[in-house]
């Protein structure tokens, strides 16, 4: 029987990739994500090119306690199983911090930690009767250095490093590892984009030279692609990777190496 995983935040975007990938790479996924239509459509396609047992689609809001319980049980009496959870939800927004609106700090906490937090609790209960699992965060690069104008983002990632550290020594009896991935800035994603007229207010240049200030800023010289956070992922997700636990590992291009 093919491993399952669970992808919160996978209805678009990266999310939506990574679900597929998963799914090409032989998993079961359940694509979960706040806007159900985003879920199934993402399922849909998913289920066309890959068939129908596949995969699955289920709405949850990753803050609520109730809806991240309905969807795990869902996706276990669904699929029998959960192998892999990949928390990918998350938000970001940008101002300096005499003018960070409290509603945008405490809402950068509650997605991007505590629904972390939420969905690897509930997880973790059918991964421990298991003895297997893997509980894998989309983190980014600002959860290891300090992100101007981006407090509430910054201070939400940073977070998830000690949480994933955390979780990694609860569940190392059991055969459950737990690691942050660190993304480098996804240039082509709709988050990156959204940001990109705070980010020229915030450096003094016009909006189509953002993306060339953070490309000269990586020493590989490139954004960070969809398809890198995929190959990192699976390799984490892997038996190969059954020695490693606690990790922040970088995808960054080298921006940030520690």
């Amino acid at each position: 029987m093919s491993k399952v995983a669970l992808v919160v935040g996978g209805g678009r975007n990266l999310g939506a990739f990574l679900s597929e990938g998963l799914v090409d790479a032989g998993y079961r996924v359940a694509v979960a994500d706040l806007d159900v239509k985003t879920a199934e459509e993402t399922a849909a396609a998913i289920a066309e090119q890959y068939g129908a047992s596949n995969v699955m689609a289920v709405q949850a809001n990753s803050t609520s306690e109730e809806d991240v319980v309905r969807m795990v049980g869902a996706v276990k009496e669904s699929f029998g199983r959960i192998d892999v959870l990949v928390y990918n939800a998350g938000v970001a927004q940008a101002a300096r911090i005499d003018s960070f609106p409290l509603d945008a700090w405490y809402r950068s906490i509650e997605v991007n930690l505590t629904g972390y937090f939420l969905c690897a609790r509930e997880v973790s209960k059918i991964m421990m009767e298991q003895k297997f699992g893997r509980i894998i965060q989309i983190n980014s690069k600002s959860g290891k250095v300090g992100s101007k104008h981006n407090s509430g983002y910054s201070a939400a990632k940073f977070g998830g490093v000690g949480l994933t550290q955390s979780l990694a020594l609860d569940l190392a009896d059991y055969g459950i590892t737990v690691h942050s991935l660190m993304l480098g800035n996804l240039l082509k994603s709709p988050m990156f984009q959204s940001l990109l007229p705070q980010y020229a207010k915030k450096l003094g240049i016009p909006e189509d030279q953002v993306e060339q200030v953070y490309i000269d800023k990586v020493p590989l010289k490139r954004g960070c692609d969809y398809q890198d956070v995929l190959n990192v992922l699976k390799f984490y997700a892997s038996e190969e990777a059954g020695y490693c636990t606690g990790q922040s590992i970088n995808i960054t291009g080298g921006q940030v190496m520690f």
